[in-house]
């Protein structure tokens, strides 16, 4: 089965930066300092236009978790449609209950959504927040769900590898099991070679510096940034390690 490098993506630059380092698909968000929030429309259409990426959208309509109210809900359904209007190839979701599982009345409703359209269905890392993943994947299969995003339930993906390669050994002919967070390429390689997978999701995040992120007395600098003025972007090079060293 070929190997798929799939890119964490935050804007249109991000996406042409995982295009040439030779990714072939890329989840398209917006703030990814949130964890990822739905993308613009401007940022998909230039990326479909000028690319030949397979792109997966984000749908997540605020940060925090994915317990959604109706207004919150109402916003993603219109963003399903939109994303997939303008040339998504996918959907990246998850929508959970208070009790911390699958919300199936939701989920279903934005499956049957991105079905219609003939595109694919991804369940992204709220699944990490699921009570029991057992019952979980299983449910997902039941709904059609193509592919679930997961750490193993672990802040790091391989921290999760055993639960990883449970699932893949379970229910791998049934699901497609993308691992991320942490993955590059120091341990793409040996996440795939011991669970059975054959992708992993990566941010492959670099630094980029903006000097008019702080004034006199005023900063935007973002919390997790290793240098003052500095925003996060798609590594090119990072890009091509990753993507040689699943070869």
């Amino acid at each position: 089965m070929e190997r798929i490098i799939e890119i964490c993506c935050g804007s249109y630059e991000d996406a042409l930066s995982a295009y040439r380092g030779g990714a072939k698909r890329i989840e398209l968000n917006s703030a990814l300092y949130l964890g990822g929030l739905t993308p613009s429309v401007a940022s998909l259409r230039l990326t479909k236009a000028n690319t030949d990426l397979k792109v997966i959208c984000m749908v997540r309509p605020r940060g925090a978790g994915f317990c959604y109210s109706e207004t919150d809900y109402l916003t993603m359904v219109e963003d399903v449609k939109i994303m997939l209007d303008n040339g998504a190839d996918g959907i990246a979701f998850g929508c959970l209950n208070e009790e911390g599982n699958v919300n199936v009345k939701q989920t279903k409703e934005i499956i049957d959504i991105i079905k219609s359209y003939g595109k694919e269905v991804v369940f992204h890392r709220a699944f990490d927040c699921v009570q029991d993943p057992y019952a979980t994947i299983e449910l997902l299969i039941e709904l059609k769900v193509d592919r679930i995003l997961t750490s193993g339930l672990q802040t790091k993906a391989m921290d999760g590898i055993e639960l990883i390669k449970d699932l893949q050994a379970k229910y791998g002919d049934k699901i497609e099991i993308l691992a991320g967070s942490g993955m590059n390429a120091t341990n793409a390689k040996k996440m795939m070679d011991e669970t059975g997978i054959s992708q992993v999701h990566s941010s492959c995040k670099g630094w980029r510096n903006d000097p008019t992120t702080s004034g006199k007395a005023v900063n935007y600098c973002y919390a997790s940034s290793p240098n003052e003025n500095n925003y996060d972007v798609v590594s090119q090079e990072l890009v091509e390690q990753i993507v040689e060293s699943i070869c």
